[in-house]
């Protein structure tokens, strides 16, 4: 899959990401809850993935000592540059 200016997008499943990240399954629902996480994508029926690039992105800003403010902001912004990625 090729987004716009031909970067190239890997998709996470769940088990990878909570490695990636060291959350358990509900820390990761918790914080897609409160807005610190990017939601999945749908891969069709019950199947889902998260953007590689997203996590990265996430991830940097925490260790930047981003505020959760910020994050949340963060993640607004990522979740609405999807629909910019076809």
């Amino acid at each position: 899959m090729n987004m716009t200016n031909n970067i190239q997008i890997k998709l996470n499943r769940k088990p990878e990401v909570l490695e990636q990240l060291g959350f358990k399954k509900s820390t990761l629902h918790t914080r897609i809850k409160e807005g610190l996480m990017v939601p999945p994508v749908s891969l069709g029926g019950r199947s889902v993935a998260w953007p590689e690039h997203e996590l990265q992105t996430i991830v940097r800003a925490m260790c930047a000592g981003k505020s959760p403010d910020e994050i949340k902001q963060l993640v607004t912004e990522l979740v609405a540059k999807r629909s910019e990625l076809v």
